[in-house]
């Protein structure tokens, strides 16, 4: 990889961003023989996955982390370059913090005998059979978008559930997997996600789900070896300004010099995206879903300690917290063979807003107070913390992903979502029909974007 562009390259496609969905486009055109060049605004390649090792040797994932046995283009890619995965730690008893300070044992979904569980299966149970009825590949063409985009999630709930603790959890499920709060989206997109995940507790479970396994050398390893791969086909440090286009080619201009192509594969994070300027102006529905779809907002905190001593008393690391706290969900984050204890705490939607307000030392002391009641004392003493807050990433702009607010996909979904402008093709996660949000959607919808220009130039 090089961190220089110089002035008046010329290449067959341009990929603006060297997230996995840019590294997926960039890799299955180089595979067909297509001269490409990656364009990355940061320093680094991986997008919203970002591993980091700490000075004592442990890896921790800021950002996209999980792989899961349905998610094959990830795994297949995995499998390619060399990077092994270990199943996330799932042993012994999961903990529920609420907000009276009673912390229950649990296994799944929650205690059998836990405040709302009985509504929340049920209600789970009814998203998924409504999620089924979703067009994954046409969703503007599901029979009921409509109405479904036209109510809010908590609309919803309010609507269909009685119990307040059983929408206390799914307002917690919403935050984790969407990272925003229930107003914020349509059930349409809830349903759409659901069902590109293929169900409910494919988002929310461990074994057999989205949170199955983890890479040994961070979720980055995969993105790293594609990049080798790509070698000087990548170019960091150059962040796109504005693309030109017309029925003749692109012109895509950095602060280092235009790029001249017959294609370009926008594939930066939408919240990067939505900042660069098209001339001529991109179609309306385009615009508008791009202006429309906010980012998530989550930030991700470490904090190491010399063992996993929760394991010692029979706990899998395992959290989820009601009430006020701003920590939504805990999970054991140590390496394979246990040699360091780590946990990863998240805060979403309104919690992340209220938590990244705090000065940094009342962030952290915070964090530790939650630890502390739902482990113990030990947990208020780690031997390294780390926090990265999403939002306040200078190219995501956000995360996990951006979430169309409702009407978004009734009114902008049919060429709005994903359909190419011209010679422009559009990839990320958020582009993709399965496992839409995730690594393996973003890796599916660069190959997706490639497909369209290999296709294009076939006579």
């Amino acid at each position: 990889m090089t961190t220089t562009s110089p002035s008046g390259d010329s290449v067959h496609t341009v990929v603006i961003g060297a997230g996995y969905a840019g590294l997926a486009a960039a890799l299955s055109l180089v595979d067909n023989g297509t001269d490409v060049l990656v364009l990355e605004a940061s320093d680094r390649v991986g997008g919203r996955v970002h591993s980091q090792r700490l000075d004592s040797g442990v890896v921790v994932d800021h950002g996209g982390q999980w792989v899961g046995p349905t998610q094959h283009r990830l795994l297949a890619a995995a499998e390619r370059f060399g990077c092994a995965t270990f199943p996330t730690y799932d042993t012994g008893d999961h903990l529920e913090l609420w907000a009276d300070g009673n912390c229950r044992p649990f296994r799944g979904a929650g205690p059998v005998d836990g405040p709302g569980v009985e509504q929340y299966v049920e209600a789970t149970e009814a998203i998924d059979k409504l999620a089924v009825t979703v067009d994954l590949d046409n969703p503007g063409a599901t029979e009921r978008i409509a109405e479904w985009d036209s109510e809010t999630v908590q609309s919803y709930f309010d609507r269909t559930v009685d119990d307040a603790d059983a929408r206390r959890r799914l307002a917690l499920a919403v935050q984790g997997v969407w990272t925003v709060e229930p107003r914020d989206i349509s059930l349409f997109h809830l349903l759409f996600y659901v069902a590109s995940a293929g169900g409910f507790d494919q988002l929310m479970e461990t074994a057999g789900c989205a949170q199955e396994r983890r890479f040994v050398g961070g979720a980055q390893s995969v993105a790293l070896a594609m990049a080798e791969r790509l070698g000087e086909k990548i170019r960091l440090n150059t962040p796109v300004t504005h693309v030109e286009h017309s029925a003749d080619g692109v012109r895509v201009d950095t602060d280092r010099g235009p790029v001249y192509a017959s294609h370009v594969v926008v594939a930066a994070s939408p919240g990067a995206a939505v900042r660069i300027r098209f001339t001529p102006t991109l179609p309306p529905s385009r615009n508008r879903w791009m202006e429309r779809s906010p980012m998530g907002e989550v930030s991700k905190i470490h904090t190491v300690y010399d063992r996993p001593f929760w394991r010692e008393r029979g706990l899998s690391g395992q959290a989820t917290v009601y009430g006020d706290r701003n920590v939504g969900v805990v999970f054991d984050n140590s390496p394979e063979a246990g040699e360091a204890g780590v946990l990863v705490s998240f805060a979403y939607g309104d919690r992340q807003r209220r938590w990244a307000a705090l000065p940094p030392a009342e962030r952290r002391a915070d964090i530790l107070a939650t630890l502390g009641a739902i482990f113990g004392d030990e947990a208020t003493n780690p031997l390294a913390y780390t926090e990265k807050s999403w939002p306040e990433d200078r190219w995501a702009h956000g995360g996990y992903a951006a979430n169309p607010a409702p009407g978004v996909w009734v009114e902008h979904g049919a060429t709005g979502w994903r359909a190419p402008c011209g010679r422009i093709h559009w990839a990320g996660s958020e582009t993709a029909s399965v496992w839409n949000g995730y690594i393996d959607g973003a890796i599916a919808s660069g190959q997706r974007a490639a497909d369209e220009i290999i296709a294009a130039a076939t006579p």
